[in-house]
C-alpha cells in the first residue's frame, strides 16, 4: 500500500493542495495519508473529494481579519481566528462534506506533538469532531497558537517533533510513498534566535519542549536528506515533490498563493505516470 506523506508550513502547503487536486482529477486516492500542521489539515478536503476547496477558502478569506489578524488574540489567543478557521468556515461558510469524508476507508493520521512528553503522536483523523479540534492541535505553533487540550493531553504542532513523518509511514508498512515537501530542494532549516527564546519561554510549563524546539532544525534537515536518498536510490518506490521556489509561510498575496497551488498541480500532472506506478 502506498502512502501519502505531507509536510506542513502554514500557507506553504497550498503547493500540496495543488498536488492533491491533481490526484483527484486523475482518480487517485491514497489509502494511507499522514502529515502534520496545514499539510494534513488541507488533506481533509482531499479525502472529502472537494476539489479546489482549500484554494477557494484562501481566495475568499486569506485577507479577512477573522481568519488572520491581531484582533483574534482577544478571543482566540492566537493571531489566527481558530474558531473561524476550524468551525465557522467548514461548518457554515464553505461546508466541509462530512458524509463523503466518513466514507473514506483508509488511514488518515494527524501528527501532533505531546507538550508534556515532547514526543510525536499520530491521531486517527477519522475520529475528528465537528470543531476540528484535532486539526487545531496539529497547527498549534507555539506563540502563534495556544496549545490544544484533547482527551486529557496537551498538544502542539505536529511539525515540531516529526516535521516529515516518512519514517512512520515506512514503519506502518508503506514501502512506496509520495512525499510532498513545501520547501525547495536547496532549503535547510537553521536554529534562530526566535526559536531559542520560544524554547526558553516554554521550559517552565513544558520542560520536554525546549529540546524538541532546539533540535528541530537538525531533525528536519536529516529527514529531508533521507527523503532525497529514498527518491534517488529507490525511484520506483518514492516520488518526491517539492516547489521550485519558496513561498512565504504567512503569504498575504492571494496571487502568489494561487501560483503555489498551480505549481503543485502542474508538477503532479507532469509526474503522474510515476505516481500511478506506486500503486502497481
Amino acid at each position: 500500500m502506498p502512502g501519502l506523506v505531507l509536510e506542513g508550513g502554514t500557507f506553504r502547503p497550498v503547493f500540496s493542495c495543488g498536488v492533491m487536486d491533481a490526484l483527484l482529477d486523475n482518480g487517485i486516492m491514497f489509502d494511507y495519508v499522514i502529515g502534520v500542521s496545514a499539510g494534513i489539515t488541507y488533506a481533509a478536503s482531499y479525502l472529502s473529494r472537494q476539489r479546489e476547496r482549500n484554494i477557494n477558502i484562501l481566495r475568499q478569506y486569506r485577507g479577512d481579519k477573522r481568519y488572520f489578524g491581531a484582533r483574534n488574540l482577544l478571543h482566540d489567543h492566537s493571531i489566527f481566528g481558530t474558531d473561524f478557521v476550524f468551525d465557522t468556515i467548514p461548518n457554515q461558510l464553505m461546508p466541509f462534506d462530512w458524509d463523503t469524508f466518513h466514507k473514506y476507508q483508509g488511514k488518515y493520521l494527524v501528527g501532533v506533538t505531546n507538550a508534556k512528553t515532547g514526543k510525536a503522536e499520530y491521531l486517527n483523523g477519522m475520529r475528528m469532531d465537528r470543531p476540528c479540534t484535532m486539526l487545531r492541535a496539529t497547527c498549534a505553533i507555539p506563540i502563534y497558537f495556544p496549545p490544544v487540550q484533547m482527551d486529557g493531553e496537551t498538544y502542539y504542532d505536529g511539525g515540531l517533533a516529526d516535521p516529515i513523518p516518512i519514517l512512520r509511514s515506512l514503519h506502518d508498512g508503506n514501502e512506496r510513498n509520495l512525499i510532498v515537501l513545501t520547501q525547495p530542494e536547496s532549503y535547510r532549516k537553521t536554529l534562530t534566535r526566535g526559536v531559542e527564546l520560544t524554547a526558553k519561554w516554554l521550559k517552565r510549563k513544558y520542560p520536554a519542549m525546549p529540546k524538541v524546539l532546539l533540535e528541530r532544525a537538525k531533525h528536519y534537515n536529516e529527514t529531508v536528506c533521507f527523503c532525497h536518498r529514498l527518491a534517488e536510490n529507490k525511484p520506483q518506490d518514492t516520488v518526491l515533490l517539492q516547489p521550485e521556489k519558496s513561498l512565504n509561510s504567512f503569504e498575504k498575496d492571494v496571487k502568489k498563493l494561487e501560483w503555489g497551488y498551480e505549481m503543485g498541480y502542474n508538477m503532479t500532472c507532469a509526474r503522474m505516470e510515476q505516481i500511478k506506478n506506486l500503486f502497481r
